[in-house]
Parts: C-alpha cells; structure tokens; sequence
C-alpha cells in the first residue's frame, strides 16, 4: 500500500475547523470536472490512490478514469461504505425496496431483489450485509480496488451495539468476492483494535483520526500510542494537519515518528498543496 493516500473530504464540502471554509470547497467542487482535476494534479504528484466515499458524485469520477485508464494506468480507488446520506434519501423518495433496487449489483438484478426482501422479512443480517456491499462496488467496476473500508459512522455503530459478527461478514466477503484488503474507519481506535484483535481478523487495516494535539482522539494521544504498539493492525493516519490547527512540518514529522503508522491519508485542494505534503512524507518517512 502507498504510504500517502488521497481524501476526498475536501471535495464535499466537509472541514471539522471552518464551516466558511467547507462552504467555500462545496461551491469550487459543484462542477465533477474541478474534482477530477485535483486528482489529476494528486496522480501527476504521484500520489495515485484515491481514498473514497461512495457518493453519487464519486460514480462520475469512477467513470472518467475507467475511461482514460490507458492515461492514467496507475489510478488506484479505496472505496469506503456506505455513504449513510445516500440511503436516507433514497429511503424517503423510494421507500425501502425501492432503495435497495436501486442500488443492486447489474448482475442478478432480480434475484438480489428478491433476496434483499427476504433477508429484511428474515432479519438475515449476513445476506443484507453482502448485498450492499457489493451494490456499493458498481461504481468501481473495472477499476483497481485493492482495499475496501467501512465507514466509521457503520463501524462505530456496530462496535457501540457489539455486534462484533458484522466486522467478520465484511472482512470475508471483501476478501473472498473482491480480492480485497478489508479496512475499517474508526473515531475510537483503542476500542476498535482489540475487538479486531480477538475476533482474529489478519492484520487488518485500521483508520483513524492520529495527530500530534488529539484532535478527535477520545481517550488521548497515549491511549492511541498504546493501541498502536499494542496491537497486530495496519493503522493509517488520517486527520493528521487537526484540520490545519498544526503547522504540516510539525504535523508530519510527528506522524511520521509515531509506531507502525503504514499510510498518510490526507485532503488538499491544489496542486502546490499536494506536492507540499509529499515532499514532507518522503522526508520524514525515511527517518522511521
């Protein structure tokens, strides 16, 4: 895996510091050509693999780079799942079978419907689980999707409710359907880890907020150290500038300092901003 990933936050209009500033984003990226753009300049930087959401808007950006594959042969997507906003909405406009049917795999259309409808009569969670997963996958057909993450606001729910089981269904089907590293999106990495740990899911990857202040680290900076240390995971780092409340020298040169961190997963909106944070990772990181 690359040690520095590309975010897509910037692109939605999310900044946890500076709504103004997240206003701002929102209105730059309402155009998906100002998207692939930056990621064009990311991949000329060669930082060449996109860490996801599922939003609708992202299938657009999918499809440009299926397209243009031969321009932009090492073009790598990290898809993350679900995109919550996208399932209420179509829950309220489309009721939900409606929504489920609108987001089957093309293959098998009918037969997941019905089986989509059957698991919500039988509460068979595995079966949903499955389902979604690979309808959130459409948009990524034909691309490279090496690693596959569930999204902290699912990871967090199901770890508050202890349904640990959940966390295996992914990690199995990622890997045994998609060829697929399976990663999970945490806020609270030290409850997270062990519950991966006993479960015995090999080495799995684990984002989560990791800077130098705290910023969105519930339990403190040593907690995250201990579970770091602690712990047999892959641990990528997101969240690593506070939202811009550290300097990006400081930023990184922490990060870089911090045990077994494998990757740098961060958002920028220019060309020059990119290349700054490149250039300070393979700084830091040969000092590891």
């Amino acid at each position: 895996m690359d040690k520095l990933l590309f975010g897509d936050n910037q692109f939605f209009g999310v900044n946890h510091m500076s709504e103004e500033k997240a206003r701002q984003q929102q209105i730059r990226f309402q155009r998906i050509e100002a998207v692939i753009d930056v990621l064009i300049d990311a991949y000329e930087e060669q930082v060449t693999t996109f860490m996801c959401t599922t939003h609708d808007r992202i299938g657009e950006v999918a499809a440009y780079f299926l397209e243009h594959q031969d321009r932009y042969p090492d073009m790598t997507f990290f898809p993350g799942m679900p995109y919550a906003h996208k399932y209420a909405n179509a829950v309220t406009t489309d009721g939900m079978l409606g929504a489920l049917k609108k987001f089957l795999p093309s293959s098998g259309r009918v037969d997941a419907a019905v089986r989509g409808a059957s698991s919500l009569m039988s509460k068979d969670i595995e079966a949903m689980v499955i389902m979604l997963i690979d309808a959130e996958m459409k948009m990524f057909e034909g691309l490279p999707t090496p690693v596959i993450w569930l999204q902290n606001v699912v990871t967090d729910l199901l770890l508050g409710l202890g349904f640990d089981d959940a966390f295996t269904i992914f990690a199995e089907h990622v890997r045994s359907r998609y060829n697929a590293e399976p990663g999970f999106i945490t806020m609270n990495l030290p409850m997270l880890a062990p519950v991966l740990s006993r479960l015995a899911i090999p080495s799995p990857l684990i984002c989560s907020n990791i800077n130098k202040i705290g910023f969105r680290m519930p339990g403190g900076i040593e907690k995250y150290r201990k579970a770091l240390e602690s712990h047999d995971f892959r641990p990528v780092a997101m969240s690593v500038y506070a939202s811009g409340a550290i300097a990006p020298d400081e930023a990184i040169q922490w990060v870089c300092e911090q045990p077994n961190i494998e990757s740098i997963v961060f958002g920028a909106s220019s060309r020059r901003n990119i290349r700054g944070t490149r250039e300070l990772v393979d700084k830091y990181w040969r000092t590891r």
